[in-house]
């Protein structure tokens, strides 16, 4: 008689779904679940308090300006020190932070200056998280797989965004803004403890450098010798941030004033986590060859929301519209980091990534302080529109690059072949292990801890 002993063991994960991708994957679920709520519970909790527009602008800037400040000495760090300990470290930070602004709502005694205080300090975690979390995401995928496992990690956190922004919302007019944040307090604290069981075995050890300028200087010839990646960072500089703008402060304004409130602005802010879903199971199937044509081709749609917050559109329209913007950024997202992983080498990643998050994410801060003002000076129609229309443009003028235009996929025999100029013998071990962040991907993120930065 057999026993079931007598079986092999069959894995109910694919073989390139290791130890290191399932915890990234499972941190990224988590902190997704409560991010999503957060951000709306933050802009809430600022209106709540008595702010206007322009305060949850400054509250949005605060977070985003650290953040900028930090990130390539994160960048630096996490190329210096285990990837890990900085991911975790930041999100002690992040923790502590978050659960303080929860106090501070709930007690019902926050003012401007305590809230922009704890996102400043939520944002320098961020700085060193974001960095390392690309660097860790993408040292431990390898192989032919490298895409489809990107479209899964980021389709799992983006499923998880999309029921955080539903719930967020949803609770948000129930509970109140202080319970949201502190749930998402909660989250980085179990999304902490998962990734302290990361497994760095398999990265070689750096080799000493000349110091934290020396690191950065070769990771700016690193990012700068490429075409392709320095003018997509310099269109999302301005994607971002116009986009930032617009969800991060005219979307409450307009969800206030003629949607009903937070629980629709949680809905079409879920439509567009179901759209991002979408497109990360189509890129699970679909790899197309010229990889940044087809992403870039897919941030047009990104002016599309705008648009519809400046006429304003019902709640149902603007669903569809922010479902479509999703699917569209996340064939992006995922040809972002299938050209990152193949093009950048395994020890400069994470300065790379910080130079991409730099350039990406480098006039949040003006637009989202700025938000404010040019409402009262435009217009919200007019400033709303003047969003979509910057989107369009910069996007237009990108495809201008032939290196956009021209970089293509990795065959597979090239691959197992002679070595491949930016590849380096740690993602072969890499792919060894099959293991698998984003956040950003979306020039940037790897991780929805990264604020309205990354799109994605």
């Amino acid at each position: 008689m057999t026993s079931a002993a007598d079986f092999p063991r069959r894995s109910r994960r694919p073989s390139w779904a290791g130890r290191n991708y399932t915890l990234l994957t499972a941190a990224a679920v988590v902190t997704n679940l409560g991010s999503q709520g957060a951000l709306i519970a933050a802009a809430f909790a600022v209106l709540d308090a008595g702010g206007d527009g322009g305060d949850v602008g400054l509250v949005a800037a605060a977070r985003t300006l650290p953040l900028v400040l930090f990130l390539l000495i994160g960048g630096a760090v996490a190329d210096r020190l285990p990837r890990h300990r900085v991911m975790v470290a930041a999100n002690v930070l992040n923790c502590v932070s978050q659960a303080a602004f929860a106090v501070l709502v709930i007690a019902g005694d926050a003012r401007l200056w305590q809230m922009m205080l704890l996102s400043a300090l939520g944002g320098t975690g961020q700085a060193f998280f974001n960095p390392a979390a690309e660097g860790m995401l993408m040292s431990s995928v390898g192989g032919e797989q490298a895409s489809r496992a990107f479209a899964m990690f980021r389709m799992a956190m983006q499923g998880a965004g999309l029921g955080g922004a539903a719930l967020g919302g949803a609770l948000v007019a129930v509970i109140g803004p202080g319970w949201v944040l502190a749930v998402d307090a909660v989250a980085f604290a179990v999304a902490g403890a998962l990734r302290s069981f990361l497994d760095v075995s398999h990265i070689p050890p750096r080799e000493p450098g000349g110091g934290l300028l020396a690191d950065l200087r070769e990771g700016w010839r690193e990012f700068i010798g490429r075409p392709w990646l320095w003018t997509i960072v310099a269109q999302f500089s301005v994607v971002v941030a116009v986009v930032g703008a617009a969800d991060a402060v005219y979307g409450p304004l307009v969800a206030r004033d003629s949607l009903g409130g937070p629980g629709p602005w949680g809905l079409a802010l879920g439509a567009f986590g179901a759209g991002t879903v979408g497109g990360a199971l189509l890129m699970t199937r679909w790899k197309p060859r010229r990889l940044l044509l087809a992403g870039t081709l897919c941030v047009f749609p990104l002016a599309a929301p705008a648009a519809a917050l400046a006429v304003p559109v019902p709640v149902g329209p603007l669903s569809a519209v922010m479902f479509v913007s999703g699917l569209a950024i996340e064939v992006f997202g995922v040809s972002w980091m299938t050209a990152l992983h193949q093009e950048i080498p395994e020890d400069k990643l994470s300065r790379v990534s910080a130079y991409d998050w730099f350039g990406s994410i480098a006039m949040v801060p003006l637009a989202t302080a700025l938000a404010g003002p040019a409402e009262q000076a435009l217009g919200r129609t007019t400033a709303l529109w003047g969003c979509a229309t910057l989107v369009v443009v910069v996007t237009a003028a990108v495809l201008c690059v032939p290196d956009v235009r021209n970089l293509t996929r990795r065959t597979k025999a090239l691959a197992q072949g002679a070595p491949v100029p930016g590849a380096s013998a740690a993602r072969g071990g890499a792919a060894g292990q099959a293991g698998s962040p984003a956040a950003a991907g979306v020039p940037g993120s790897a991780d929805a801890e990264g604020s309205v930065g990354r799109l994605g």
